[in-house]
């Protein structure tokens, strides 16, 4: 039983060699028809690699070789069509300076914005402190005209 199938399976890949050289003699008779036959590339070499697997045909599209052989490889640049853009073949209307240039909107107006927003609370508590220093100063002053007067009134009328 382990032969038969040992030799069935020998049998399948034989097959498969054989349709594989079917394919690879019709494909090479399809890109190359002034080829002498199906069977000019099938040879073997000594190391039982195919003729095939040596001739690589490289493409360069970015790259050119040294090689004087490989230089024949490389392919023109491709040449792009060119494109209208229909946006941008329509006027704009004119734009604020603020609108065009978006960093404009977020710099501050004033450089010192954040300085004062920091020290506003402080600034605010001053602001009551000196409203107060104020007030008692204007009421000290009006106590010394009030006392002036009336002293100046006892000294007038005593004469």
């Amino acid at each position: 039983m382990g032969s038969d199938e040992g030799e069935t399976i020998e049998q399948a890949a034989a097959a498969r060699r054989e349709r594989l050289k079917a394919l690879k003699a019709a494909q090479q008779l399809l890109e190359s028809p002034e080829d002498d036959g199906p069977h000019s590339n099938d040879k073997e070499d000594e190391s039982g690699v195919d003729d095939e697997d040596n001739d690589v045909n490289v493409k360069f599209r970015n790259y050119l070789p040294h090689d004087k052989q490989l230089q024949e490889g490389k392919l023109a640049p491709p040449q792009l069509p060119k494109f209208e853009d229909p946006v941008a073949t329509t006027t704009e209307p004119p734009i604020e300076d603020e609108k065009k240039d978006p960093f404009l909107n977020i710099a501050p107006k004033k450089p010192n914005w954040d300085l004062r927003r920091d020290v506003q609370k402080k600034l605010d508590k001053l602001e009551k402190r000196t409203q107060k220093a104020i007030f008692q100063l204007m009421e000290q002053q009006e106590k010394e005209k009030q006392l002036a007067e009336e002293n100046g009134k006892d000294d007038d009328s005593g004469n």
